[in-house]
């Protein structure tokens, strides 16, 4: 098994996580590198990504899984596969699969929190003390049902510091998977327990993933 590590920013941000698989389909087909597909009827492409980006979000770090059937070599993948790609995708690197994406456990992400009036005073500090207590209630909804969640388990780490006049830039290390912690529900974590320190927009980027000792997955 194959994997590639590719960068999606930019207009690239807005693309679903279907229309990513339909687009890496099309980018694969471009640039004449055969992978295998599945049997049957309606065959398609194995493609199989690491952890699912939510609509609106950068990464520096996504991770694809794909067999190659003959004629392409993977040191000549990221460039001959970005070179068909759209506008905010680049593929940084191809390999071969040491590691299931099961082993895959933290990922580190920045949120730059922007507010129009200015950062309220003292809003790091009061940041840095929400995220460190023992417990951390929001309300999350899943299949149209909504629950009390305590989100602090899933938090390793959260650095929050000022830049310029209008922006505070958030770095945390939190639970990737099973279960995972989504950057929006640390945004509700502020709503809830913070109201006046909600930013009026957010700029989410995973910067990158790690196993269970924090080393960098690959």
């Amino acid at each position: 098994m194959s994997r590639i590590l590719f960068k999606k920013e930019g207009r690239a941000k807005y693309i679903s996580h279907l229309d990513l698989m339909r687009t890496m389909q099309r980018i694969f087909i471009r640039a004449g590198v055969r992978i295998k597909h599945t049997e049957g009827f309606n065959p398609h492409p194995y493609m199989a990504f690491a952890l699912p980006l939510p609509v609106g979000t950068e990464s520096d770090c996504e991770l694809m899984d794909f067999e190659l059937v003959g004629g392409a070599g993977l040191e000549e993948l990221p460039e001959r596969l970005t070179r068909f790609a759209p506008e905010g995708i680049t593929v940084l690197a191809a390999y071969e699969e040491e590691r299931k994406f099961k082993h895959l456990a933290f990922l580190r992400v920045q949120m730059v929190l922007e507010y129009d009036g200015g950062v309220p005073e003292g809003a790091p500090e009061e940041l840095r003390e929400l995220y460190s207590r023992s417990e951390i209630i929001v309300e999350k909804t899943s299949k149209g049902k909504t629950r009390q969640e305590d989100i602090a388990p899933l938090i390793k780490s959260a650095e929050f510091d000022p830049r310029g006049e209008r922006e505070i830039v958030c770095t945390a290390v939190l639970a990737a998977q099973n279960p995972g912690l989504s950057p929006a529900l640390m945004l509700s974590a502020i709503e809830a327990c913070a109201p006046h320190l909600a930013p009026d927009f957010v700029h989410v980027r995973r910067l990158e993933v790690y196993d269970s000792e924090m080393k960098t997955f690959r």
